[in-house]
């Protein structure tokens, strides 16, 4: 994990920072008031940065690479690209830009976050993609209710994953691609994208027996530890993720992704048991190495399933 803070009054400054940190840009204009403020973390290809600009700054910028989004705290980011101008204020959680494109606006004397992270993970967990290509069709979530959840994914990432509090030791590498995943998810189910409006295929249905829910089953026992998509899970079958999903609603009353938690739940419940408590082992870092980033929801998760908190499990080992 890497952490950066940057601070200037200088316009030149701010304008090589930003064309290194995202894509070549040029800044206009020429404020009185010309403090920028941009502090990032990044690990595992994923990046939050938390900007602040105490002015109107214009920019014209390249083509960024990333799925880029932006959660806006205070002021407003206006998007001039290709002559429209679509206004963006505080709440709103939206996509910059489309990752292949080049983009223009304005910044309006502004607090907000920006995440990235590779558009490649769309299509890894997208259902039914096959690992094609996944594109986002539209900068604004599809409804406020998908507003708010996808700007509580972001502040997740950014609070609970990438936080400052972490930098010294850096989140395991699971739990980075359990955050990435369910960040990329959360865009599929907000923003409109290719994937969201595909018909069910009928061969998925014919597909969700329970030879496929063994061999689901089977895989993800074996592969708890790794870093796992419903792609991966549908791949070691042979079936599509939509066949995956039918056959784990079908005959088990969850969903792939649900088993998988709740697999990874009794790995870290086994290595609390196993573990020496008056050593360096932790409830944080045993939660951490099994992909559960919030403490709080790990341990309503596990008192659920196992009546105790895991301090006590650990405690008692």
């Amino acid at each position: 994990m890497t952490s950066l803070i940057f601070e200037s009054g200088n316009l030149e400054a701010t304008e090589a920072f930003l064309s290194a940190a995202y894509t070549p840009m040029q800044i206009g204009g020429r404020p009185a008031n010309s403090r920028a403020r941009i502090a990032r973390i990044e690990a595992g290809g994923l990046s939050v940065d938390r900007l602040s600009f105490g002015y109107t700054m214009g920019y014209d910028a390249g083509c960024l690479g990333k799925v880029c989004l932006v959660s806006m705290h205070s002021g407003t980011l206006v998007d001039t690209t290709d002559g429209r101008e679509e206004v963006y204020g505080p709440g709103e959680t939206f996509l910059l830009a489309p990752h292949d494109r080049p983009y223009a606006g304005q910044v309006r004397e502004a607090r907000y976050t920006i995440t990235m992270f590779d558009p490649r993970l769309l299509a890894r967990v997208a259902p039914g993609s096959g690992g094609g290509d996944v594109r986002i069709t539209g900068a604004r979530a599809v409804g406020p209710a998908e507003n708010r959840r996808l700007g509580a994914a972001v502040a997740y990432l950014r609070d609970h994953v990438l936080d400052e509090s972490a930098v010294a030791d850096g989140p395991d590498g699971l739990l980075l691609s359990t955050a990435a995943q369910h960040l990329a998810a959360t865009v599929l189910h907000t923003l409109p994208n290719t994937a969201r409006e595909e018909a069910d295929a009928p061969r998925d249905t014919r597909d969700a027996h329970s030879d496929t829910l063994s061999r689901a089953l089977s895989f993800i026992e074996a592969n708890a530890h790794r870093d796992i998509t419903l792609a991966d899970i549908a791949a070691s079958v042979p079936v599509t993720p939509r066949a995956v999903q039918y056959a784990f609603t079908r005959h088990a009353g969850t969903t792939p992704l649900g088993h998988l938690r709740r697999v990874r739940l009794a790995r870290a419940h086994a290595e609390l048991r196993s573990a020496d408590p008056s050593g360096t082992a932790t409830v944080a870092r045993i939660a951490g190495r099994w992909g559960f980033a919030h403490q709080g929801r790990f341990a309503a998760a596990y008192r659920q399933e196992y009546g105790v908190p895991p301090s006590v499990t650990l405690r008692s080992g």
